[in-house]
């Protein structure tokens, strides 16, 4: 676990070669993206036509950084970038991000130059990022945010840090980050990996405290050995869930034509996970759906559910989702059962799930959960909440009391709001604000509280 890269992640000054004011260039795209991220440390932009760039005096050359850039972004053509890495490494940069392609991926001529630079690496102890990557994002400590990168936006925010061998993968994460309320505080792009790969980052960010979750898109290993240990070492304390890519023959075909690399057989790949204490995604979607759970969860949960509904269909197929994902849906207790027959109408489902019908405000939903907390609480692991918000139903007292009750009963919720949300915004922020992660979709809850039951069951064992 020696792995440290808080220079290049959280660099306290950074040099930007290639640097440029045109944002749809690929230096004008990095410094447009420091300034998004907010990032708060020294910037010099360096490019042979001097002057000024945003305000900030250029530096003509690398040789010109005094004292040397604790980072240097490199964002030029292919075939000056050995020149700028010899530079960097004659002037004192010893960390590097190399963001455009041209090596192995580029036949013969990026063959040699991928040498040439694995040669550079070993000769002077640089430590490189890239190349053919997007860059880094890391803003999982909030007073020392930092971004690099192609990608086009900062993701929502959290505890989640992503690493990824694909650039447009981790894109679509970011993007999806905000509409799904992904906690992800973090997005690596890895790219060559000539000198840092995934298990390098993974080992980093698991021995940062600010990051509780790691996921991963990985397509090739590396060092499998290595790999395997230092997963497992992490995921002690933290989850790592991992969507492999090329589990079909043409995958492998496309995981080859994309890293080179060959994926392993779908057996052998569930055994070294399994080795490993990694959890498995089989999709990106469900990648997204365990960031999201985990993220607010990331000890886990227990495998006792008690479901909490106003509307029969949904608990039908969140019920199933959950018992499909591993869950358990244990039988109220005769006292809980007698007293809400008594309190609810005729047509409520007094059973597990809880259906207290549309029309449920906030005082059938509080006198339910307190009632289940006070007479059941130890029959259960959880909560999850299902709320199909109804035209003549003001929901912001029922989340507010939903908030409340979780709050003094310091049971793990997660709830789904579904329907016309018109406050999304405000409701699922006041169950952020109880520590309720809040989803859009009862399936998409029941999926991510499944990941949830197998760490907290990873880690029992």
């Amino acid at each position: 676990m020696s792995t440290h890269l808080g220079s290049l992640l959280r660099p306290a000054s950074v040099a930007v070669v290639g640097a440029a004011e045109r944002l749809t260039s690929s230096g004008g795209a990095v410094l447009r993206n420091l300034q998004l991220a907010g990032y708060r440390g020294r910037v010099i932009p360096v490019n042979p036509r001097g002057g000024t760039i945003f305000g900030m005096p250029v530096a003509n050359s690398l040789s010109e950084v005094k004292p040397a850039a604790e980072l240097a972004v490199i964002v030029i053509r292919p075939e000056s970038i050995l020149d700028a890495v010899r530079e960097a490494a004659a002037s004192g940069h010893r960390n590097l991000l190399i963001l455009p392609g041209g090596f192995a991926e580029a036949g013969p001529i990026g063959a040699e130059r991928d040498r040439e630079l694995r040669e550079l690496i070993e000769r002077h102890g640089l430590v490189v990022a890239g190349p053919n990557c997007a860059g880094v994002i890391d803003q999982l400590d909030p007073d020392r945010p930092f971004a690099a990168a192609f990608l086009r936006a900062m993701p929502r925010g959290g505890p989640v840090a992503f690493v990824s061998q694909s650039g447009a993968i981790a894109e679509q994460v970011i993007a999806r980050s905000h509409d799904m309320n992904l906690p992800i505080g973090a997005v690596i792009s890895v790219g060559n990996a000539v000198n840092l790969g995934i298990t390098e980052y993974m080992e980093h960010y698991g021995a940062d405290p600010a990051c509780k979750v790691i996921a991963l898109y990985v397509e090739s290993f590396g060092d499998t050995e290595r790999f395997v240990a230092s997963a497992r070492a992490i995921s002690r304390t933290k989850p790592i869930i991992a969507l492999v890519g090329g589990r079909t023959a043409e995958g492998t075909g496309a995981v080859a034509r994309h890293t080179g690399s060959a994926a392993l057989p779908d057996a052998e790949l569930d055994q070294m996970l399994a080795d490993a204490g990694v959890l498995r995604a089989e999709s990106l979607r469900r990648l997204m759906i365990a960031t999201k759970g985990l993220g607010g969860f990331p000890r886990g949960l227990g495998r006792r559910v008690l479901m909490l509904s106003n509307s029969g269909g949904p608990g039908v197929l969140t019920t199933d989702a959950a018992c499909r994902e591993g869950m358990l849906m244990p039988t109220l207790p005769d006292a809980l059962s007698v007293e809400l027959r008594a309190a609810l109408p005729a047509e409520a489902a007094v059973a597990n799930p809880l259906d207290l019908l549309a029309d449920a405000r906030e005082d059938r939903f509080g006198m339910v959960f307190e009632r289940a907390m006070a007479l059941a609480r130890d029959r259960f692991d959880c909560v999850l909440g299902l709320h199909v918000v109804p035209f003549m139903v003001d929901a912001a007292p029922v989340v507010a009391a939903l908030a409340a009750a979780v709050r003094s009963a310091g049971i793990p919720m997660m709830h789904a709001m579904m329907g016309t949300l018109e406050d999304k915004d405000a409701w699922f922020g006041t169950l952020a604000d109880a520590g309720i992660v809040a989803f859009d979709d009862g399936e998409e809850m029941a999926i991510a509280a499944g990941y949830c039951a197998r760490y907290a069951a990873l880690q029992a064992s």
